[in-house]
């Protein structure tokens, strides 16, 4: 029980304080209505569970939607807790939960104790617009990253039956929210191989060619908008025989078994909300909101609805 003596005095949140939540309490009416009207050919149609999770958003830590009375039964202290709406990136309170309580679960319940990497998978982006009219397709990126990640690492390894261990995570936004599909990967340095859930051995993997895995992901992305008849062969030439194709994959170094703080925290990175809070800066008075860069070097002014469109776009 948090009490005085114990250093953990009990502070409810004041939501309805942040800059952010007067934002979407002025502006997210208005916005509902004349989305259809402005933002579809720039955001995407705007998915009808983003209302929802925005109305249970405002209500979220506020007490007079609803509270539990928690009381201490060797003291006697109690307070009042505000229900919460346990919704994910659209309340930063609740998504910081769902991080902290990921990253525990994942180096407690599922990571061996074998060396990681982390990737990042990118694609170009005269590619990236089918992505936002069609959401569908961000479940086929992700089934072509891990397929690229399993054929890469069978191709390295001796044993038949090697298969690595991987967590894949969609982002869709870059620095000022901006439309970008890109996929974080926390994966095995190695393949398990052998009988058992986990495997009977791990192998960990030589060093390699990024550039040759990027050729296989790239290879699958197109196989699949083509499939889909979302792209042309004439647009595969194009892309293929530009110097830089756009297509990417980022390798990070790598993490050895034991480096639990490396893991956790990189699994928080990897789940991390499409906004940060104290980035934004809500001017009422002339209905914009400027953001700025992860660095603080630079900023961009939206108008309010426009924040609001680009937020859940990129969600």
């Amino acid at each position: 029980m948090p009490d005085a003596a114990h250093g953990g005095i009990y502070r409810p949140r004041k939501p309805q304080d942040s800059q952010y939540y007067r934002c979407i309490e002025d502006h997210f009416q208005e916005f509902e209505r004349i989305y259809d009207d402005r933002f579809p050919k720039k955001y995407g149609f705007l998915r009808p569970y983003v209302k929802q999770i925005i109305y249970r958003y405002l209500d979220c830590g506020i007490l007079h939607n609803g509270f539990a009375r928690v009381k201490c039964g060797e003291c006697g202290h109690e307070y009042l807790l505000a229900f919460s709406c346990k919704r994910r990136h659209f309340c930063p309170s609740c998504h910081q939960k769902r991080v902290v309580e990921f990253g525990e679960w994942l180096c407690e319940e599922v990571l061996k104790d074998v060396p990681h990497r982390h990737f990042v998978f990118s694609i170009p982006k005269i590619l990236r617009r089918y992505f936002l009219y069609d959401r569908n397709l961000l479940s086929d990126l992700t089934r072509s990253t891990w397929e690229t990640l399993k054929e890469f690492f069978q191709e390295a390894l001796p044993e038949e039956d090697a298969v690595p261990g991987a967590v894949i995570a969609i982002h869709t936004f870059g620095d000022f929210l901006g439309w970008h599909p890109h996929l974080h990967v926390l994966c095995t340095d190695g393949c398990f191989y052998g009988n058992g859930p986990a495997g009977a051995g791990f192998r960990v993997s030589h060093l390699f060619d990024v550039k040759q895995m990027e050729e296989i992901f790239r290879h699958k992305v197109f196989k699949i908008l083509l499939k889909k008849e979302k792209i042309t062969g004439e647009l595969v030439e194009l892309v293929s025989g530009w110097r830089h194709s756009g297509f990417n994959v980022f390798c990070g170094s790598r993490i050895q078994p034991g480096s639990e703080d490396a893991i956790e925290n990189l699994a928080r990175y990897i789940i991390r909300a499409s906004f940060s809070q104290e980035r934004m800066t809500y001017i009422p008075e002339e209905s914009k909101v400027v953001y700025r860069s992860k660095d603080g070097k630079d900023e961009k002014i939206f108008d309010a609805l426009e924040w609001l469109a680009a937020m859940p776009a990129c969600a």
